[in-house]
């Protein structure tokens, strides 16, 4: 349906990225030979970094600009932020998926940051990775000319790093329900950003 959709609108931004995440999410998930990547943590990461943080951002910022307002592709402000900002995430996002499954990707010898390094060292440098990258956020706010894009965009982040920090303390590394949980409340940070993206000046 959604390479049915991408065809019909005649927009090649959207269809490439469709198409693009399409053959990187096969890659990473099928069990084929060659295949399969989510086995190797550094091609893995490369995917989701890939999809994530550059191609839906990039190609989804086209399609609006190029074929729903017709107009010419700049790369603004706000694209630049989202792409470096949600680069971080992604890499947060493959670290933290791990976390959870170390025992079952030591029985199937896949080979993660989390069963190489342990639980604990990742999880914290997921939660410093995106503290940084919020404290970026922040300062990118800041050196705005715009004094309400200043204000929303410096608060907003100070609340969502505040949030974070204080889901992190909480969390029993122990128990893969907590690392669960705490993972899903990160995703729900990540969605939270394109709230404060488009206001980013």
């Amino acid at each position: 349906m959604s390479f049915w959709l991408g065809w019909v609108v005649k927009s090649w931004p959207l269809f490439w990225a469709l198409s693009i995440s399409f053959v990187l999410g096969t890659a990473y998930s099928i069990n084929l030979p060659l295949l399969r990547w989510k086995r190797f943590a550094f091609v893995a990461a490369l995917c989701i970094l890939a999809v994530r943080a550059v191609i839906v951002q990039i190609c989804f910022y086209l399609h609006m600009q190029m074929h729903v307002f017709g107009r010419s592709a700049i790369f603004s402000r706000p694209l630049i932020f989202a792409t470096a900002f949600m680069s971080f995430f992604s890499v947060v996002i493959a670290l933290f998926k791990d976390i959870p499954d170390m025992e079952g990707d030591k029985i199937f010898g896949i080979k993660s940051f989390t069963v190489q390094l342990g639980q604990k060292r990742v999880f914290w440098t997921c939660i410093a990775l995106l503290e940084i990258a919020y404290g970026i956020a922040m300062l990118v706010g800041a050196a705005s000319p715009f004094m309400w894009s200043k204000g929303i965009t410096v608060i907003g982040h100070s609340i969502l790093a505040l949030l974070l920090w204080n889901r992190a303390k909480s969390v029993d590394l122990t128990s893969k329900a907590a690392i669960a949980s705490c993972y899903m409340f990160v995703w729900k940070l990540f969605y939270a950003e394109y709230l404060l993206i488009p206001l980013v000046r």
